[in-house]
């Protein structure tokens, strides 16, 4: 027998670190060649580690959330034959799967175990001498809660800072609590008999409700780990500005009804996103410093003639943008048909690492929930979004009379450091000119 290390293999170009988001196997299970035992993450897309050889599972090198660099040891297998480690080997030095050789000056140096980040830190910390256990103090008994009011109306409470916030974090009245200390002061135990007693759900007159000072810790992983990221970063660099502006949609939203209602079979049916999709191609055609990348960090912005739109997703697990890529070859059909490919990709985490990056302008919608305005953040680095707000039936004068109208808002945010306030204004201008004149979206330039 004999032992085989797995390391963390090159997941993606430029990727040097993965965080470790699921075991899919437990020490102990026996694996089959090519069947995968872990997922890491990294850039919103989850790639899973198979198994270069059959084996049983005896140690993982990662917990849950742990940041992996790009050649770590992160599984080790117990295998028939020789394996590519030696049997107890420490698994930093081990060779095994893109690892690299130890470096070695002739002389074998002692490795150092390594021990938890948490005991360590522990045992830096240095520790206060033991106490002497205090003499007992015989402390006033604490008298039992009443059922109504222990003081006379308008009469205020003795207690110390401490029982008072003790008191409001737990939603008592002092005023029904009765104090056994000099001149009636309320202490400590006299609250702890207070809620022995079941007077604390006394206080709203017996109305049942309870006091929930629970607290829930949620540990900030994988894709939400990842956003948050994103949000920093994009916080951190951007300086934005939004811009509203209200569209008339009612001719679209007839239009799209026809295209619906006579549309062959097989194809998808049409939602506002392919028309406003297309209504972002024509309007970067003219301004196509909004279809851009700002690398600040060499103070460079790239251009792209392809016009790739990441859509805003919200799935089960966050936020995801899958990008429709070369918009400006698609037409309205083949971009709403890659929109509900993609969205189904994301929702079902099928999304390739492809699939999720790339984008050079985001359009972002929450559907009917989309308020009526909106600040939505800019996907860094790029300098622009697209936000769609809700559809609603108003009242809008035509010159003679009052009108049913339908009608959305376009919140959109530019990244203000490299688009002006004209430029962003006249970008969103033309975008409400095509929507609201939906016929100019199908005219060729």
């Amino acid at each position: 027998m004999g032992e085989h290390v797995i390391k963390l293999p090159d997941v993606g170009e430029g990727v040097a670190e993965a965080e470790l988001v699921e075991w899919l196997v437990d020490i102990g299970a026996n694996v089959t060649e090519d069947q995968p035992l872990a997922a890491v993450m990294t850039d919103k897309a989850t790639v899973e580690i198979p198994s270069p050889v059959e084996g049983k599972i005896i140690w993982h090198g990662a917990e849950i959330g742990e940041i992996v660099a790009v050649g770590s040891p992160i599984i080790r297998l117990e295998v028939d034959g020789p394996g590519n480690v030696k049997p107890g080997a420490d698994p930093e030095t081990a060779k095994g799967d893109g690892g690299a050789e130890p470096k070695s000056n002739g002389a074998a140096e002692p490795k150092e175990k390594k021990e938890p980040a948490a005991k360590l830190e522990a045992d830096l910390v240095e520790k206060p001498p033991a106490k002497k256990p205090a003499a007992k103090i015989e402390k006033p008994k604490a008298a039992s809660a009443p059922k109504g009011s222990v003081r006379k109306e308008g009469e205020a409470p003795l207690a110390s800072p401490a029982v008072r916030k003790r008191a409001l974090d737990n939603g008592v009245d002092l005023r029904r609590v009765p104090g056994s200390g000099p001149a009636g002061r309320i202490i400590h135990e006299d609250l702890d008999a207070f809620f022995e007693s079941g007077g604390a759900n006394a206080r709203s007159g017996g109305s049942g409700f309870v006091t929930d000072n629970s607290v829930t810790e949620v540990p900030v992983r994988g894709l939400r780990r990842k956003i948050a990221e994103k949000m920093s970063a994009a916080n951190e660099r951007i300086v934005p500005i939004t811009y509203v502006d209200e569209i008339d949609v009612t001719a679209l939203e007839d239009l799209r009804n026809e295209l619906n209602a006579s549309r062959k079979e097989g194809r998808p049916k049409l939602t506002i996103l392919p028309f406003l999709m297309r209504a972002m191609v024509k309007a970067i055609a003219d301004q196509p410093q909004l279809n851009a990348i700002f690398d600040d960090d060499r103070g460079v912005i790239h251009q792209y003639g392809g016009v790739h739109i990441g859509i805003a997703a919200q799935t089960d697990n966050g936020l995801m943008v899958p990008v429709a890529r070369h918009c400006e070859a698609r037409d309205i059909w083949d971009c709403a048909e890659e929109v509900g490919r993609l969205s189904d990709a994301a929702k079902t985490g099928s999304a390739s690492r492809d699939e999720l990056s790339g984008s050079t302008i985001t359009i972002t919608s929450l559907g009917a929930m989309g308020g009526i305005v909106t600040t939505p953040v800019i996907n860094h680095p790029e300098v622009a979004i697209v936000g769609v707000n809700k559809m609603q039936v108003l009242p809008r004068w035509d010159g003679q009379a009052f009108q049913p109208r339908k009608v959305m808002n376009l919140s959109s945010s530019f990244d203000h450091r490299v688009i002006d306030g004209w430029d962003a204004a006249v970008f969103v201008q033309r975008i409400k000119q095509l929507l609201e004149n939906p016929a100019m979206i199908f005219v060729e330039d």
